[in-house]
């Protein structure tokens, strides 16, 4: 009689078509395969994916793990018909060994690897990896222009290596797979390793993502290029993005673009900055102040930017000349001015010198009884532009005039050029404003001085303190090149950031919420963040489907709670054992020995409440709602987010605001609709919000709950006019891509379309 885990070998064998005593031909004939390992790759860092043909790999396994190197694994490896057939005492070691492999592997994991493969020969993934593909260890001899695959029997999974045997031994043997190839180096028919290396450095500095360079070969040996990664579109959204290049043409146009954008960026970081999108493919765009950029405007492109370059050049050497002039002008009104103070410090020096005798205050009164008259401002001459300047201005007349293409070394060197006149501005505009600041102290100093002379015979005073009183009235001296503030008083606001202030804003909001609130307040908040807001956000708006939405919270509510009460009878057979077990629970790893609200409870829904009771409990908790916001006001600004699937925000409702952008996206993402809008809502501080925080979904009547908003990132927003505060048309419009089946890799790619709105 046959043991249990023979008869599961022999099921496995016969599933595979494998029989032991009738080993077929095909597997016999093995070739010397002349493989040679370079050194300097990474076994797990494929360049390449190809379809290759089943019939044409060869099968070695080898006495390894997966980790060990190439060299060892290739140097122990031997055909699989020694593992197949005991003819020698090695073999039948080996024997054993494939027994134990067969014992090991699942039929399902076979079955899953053969669906697997069905959709990759359809269509090569969108990421071109996909999971799993680290257990192909196929590889490619240059010498030979042979594929084998290296199986190293001391790993845990055997699923590629039995599905391939199983493939081999049915009698259609025809067929490929989709697989990386280990150990081998870009073809180079595209791009050169510089290229390459290049490429990843643009991609890096453009969408700020490493990205994935793959050489793929199709089932018909045409070659294309696939550049995969992740791009920001806007504030923490990332996408990924693919781009497919199938001929050397199209790989110079996107390489001659990259480098054109990279230089560009860090050769003028100051005046170029371009941003990223994905087109309705999921391939990756370039764009500078909303225009796309792509290879064929290059030329338009510079020939704009460098017309537009002049043109400010001109405006820039224009504001020049015009600062070079107001600077002297003030440079003569300082003179005059402290022309004037010194006179006025003689006066005072003088006083002091005659009052000692009666002859010299006759001789002061006389000296400066009469007005003394004052030095006209020389306004001075308007420097005339030298020979250099006129043949610069000729320049870039004729450059302006010419109908030409210009090159990008060009447009940089202009704009090097043009920063340096920009720059020279800004200096004058520091000695401006550090000229006018010493031109208000001067002047008070002469104020005071002349209201001291006026008293000088009612009081003794003597040269310092004369100093000290025309003084007193002196600017503090600002930082040199600080621009003087005229008048400003404007308040630096803390800019919100998720990652950095949404723990503490939690924290701070649930202490005042349990403060203020009472728990039947508490309790209706809890109920709008359910499903159940649609049926409130009907009654408050007063809508058509009031009714309906009604109905249809109260018929689910009753489906949930028959499931919740089967549920809890299952649970009475264990006693309170299970119980125990649900009193141990943890919020942002704190225990605590708090009960999660209860949605029936506070409805009072049971199998026999009626529309009109629930209806009623509704305008309770509507109320309950409305006065707990009016108590509750928010500790400092915060930005927050609410997805829309193609219709406007809702006015006269209360509003589920997301701090989380990513996860908001996240969220709609798994809709249906391929156009979202997005509205960006920036809250003052000491407006009226609530925050979702650990007392909105649990009782704290152990007072051991965890204070802070761990179990939701929203808030809530009760405004009868909020659409107001957004504009009619998109601030922004950028795409995501994301799978159809976000559980699988292997999907479709859906692009959708996001609409931002900002208040």
């Amino acid at each position: 009689m046959k043991s249990k885990v023979e008869d599961e070998i022999e099921n496995k064998l016969e599933y595979i078509g494998l029989d032991l005593d009738n080993v077929p031909e095909t597997l016999k004939l093995f070739d010397d395969i002349k493989f040679s390992p370079k050194k300097k790759f990474e076994e797990n860092k494929y360049r390449q994916y190809r379809y290759v043909p089943i019939k044409d790999i060869e099968i070695l396994l080898s006495p390894t793990n997966r980790m060990d190197s190439i060299e060892e694994k290739y140097s122990k490896a031997s055909s699989v018909y020694n593992y197949l057939v005991p003819d020698t005492e090695e073999n039948l070691i080996r024997h054993a060994t494939f027994l134990k492999m067969l014992k090991k592997v699942n039929i399902q994991d076979i079955e899953k690897i053969e669906e697997e493969q069905k959709e990759l020969n359809a269509k090569v993934p969108f990421k071109v990896k996909y999971p799993g593909n680290y257990l192909w260890q196929i590889y490619y001899s240059e010498n030979t222009g042979k594929y084998f695959m290296l199986v190293p029997t001391e790993d845990s999974d055997y699923s590629t290596f039995f599905f391939l045997l199983k493939k081999q031994i049915e009698k259609k043997r025809a067929g490929k797979i989709f697989v990386p190839i280990s150990y081998i180096d870009y073809t180079r028919g595209i791009f050169t390793d510089e290229e390459i290396k290049d490429m990843e450095n643009y991609l890096w500095l453009l969408t700020k993502d490493w990205p994935s360079i793959y050489e793929v070969h199709s089932k018909t040996e045409s070659i294309t290029f696939e550049l995969i990664g992740e791009t920001g579109v806007y504030d923490n959204i990332k996408t990924p993005y693919k781009v497919i290049l199938k001929n050397k043409e199209e790989a110079n146009k996107f390489y001659k673009l990259l480098k054109f954008l990279f230089i560009l960026q860090t050769e003028l970081p100051h005046y170029y900055k371009f941003s990223t999108n994905i087109n309705n493919s999921g391939e990756l765009e370039f764009y500078y102040e909303n225009q796309i950029i792509t290879y064929d405007i290059l030329i338009e492109f510079i020939n704009q930017e460098y017309q537009k370059l002049l043109e400010n050049e001109d405006k820039k050497e224009q504001e020049k000349n015009e600062l070079k002039e107001k600077l002297q002008k003030l440079q003569a009104e300082e003179l005059q001015i402290e022309a004037d103070y010194i006179e006025k410090e003689k006066q005072i020096s003088t006083y002091l010198e005659c009052k000692k005798t009666f002859f010299g205050k006759v001789k002061y009164f006389f000296k400066y009884s009469k007005k003394s008259k004052k030095t006209k401002n020389k306004t001075p001459e308007k420097l005339e532009q030298n020979i250099e300047e006129k043949v610069k201005i000729e320049e870039k007349e004729e450059k302006s005039s010419k109908i030409q293409n210009y090159t990008l070394e060009e447009l940089v060197y202009e704009y090097r050029e043009y920063s340096i006149i920009e720059n020279e501005c800004k200096n004058l505009i520091m000695d401006i404003n550090a000229i006018k600041l010493k031109i208000k102290n001067i002047s008070k100093k002469v104020q005071n001085a002349t209201k001291f002379i006026e008293e000088i015979d009612k009081h003794k005073r003597s040269i310092f303190e004369f100093w000290r009183y025309s003084n007193k009235d002196e600017l503090k001296e600002l930082p040199e090149g600080e621009e003087e503030p005229l008048n400003v008083k404007t308040q630096i606001k803390k800019y919100f950031d998720f990652e950095e202030n949404f723990e503490s804003f939690g924290k701070e909001m649930d202490k005042i919420q349990r403060k203020v609130l009472t728990k039947e307040e508490l309790d209706s908040i809890f109920v709008s963040t359910t499903y159940v807001l649609t049926a409130i956000n009907a009654l408050l708006a007063a809508k058509e489907t009031t009714k309906k939405d009604t109905e249809t919270s109260l018929k689910k509510l009753k489906e949930e709670l028959s499931k919740l009460e089967q549920e809890r009878e299952e649970f009475n057979i264990f006693g309170n054992l299970l119980d125990d077990k649900k009193n141990n629970k943890t919020i942002a790893n704190k225990k605590h020995r708090e009960q999660p609200k209860d949605i029936f409870e506070i409805l009072e829904i049971d199998k026999n409440t009626k529309i009109t009771e629930y209806k009623f409990k509704l305008d309770v908790i509507i109320k309950n709602i409305k006065e707990a916001i009016e108590k509750i006001t928010l500790n400092q600004d915060i930005i927050a987010y609410k997805t829309c699937l193609g219709e406007t925000i809702d006015n006269n409702s209360l509003n589920e605001f997301n701090l989380n952008i990513e996860d908001e996206i996240k969220q709609a993402l798994k809709q249906n609709e391929n156009k979202i809008n997005l509205y960006k809502l920036n809250i003052p501080k000491e407006q009226n919000a609530i925050a979702c925080t650990n007392s909105v979904f649990y009782d704290n009547q152990n007072k051991t709950l965890p204070v802070g908003m761990d179990l939701s990132t929203k808030v809530l927003v009760y405004d009868t006019k909020i659409s107001d505060k957004f504009p009619k048309k998109p601030s922004k419009i950028f795409k995501v891509a994301c799978y159809e089946d976000e559980k699988n890799e292997l999907s479709k790619i859906k692009i959708k379309t996001i609409n931002l709105y900002e208040n």
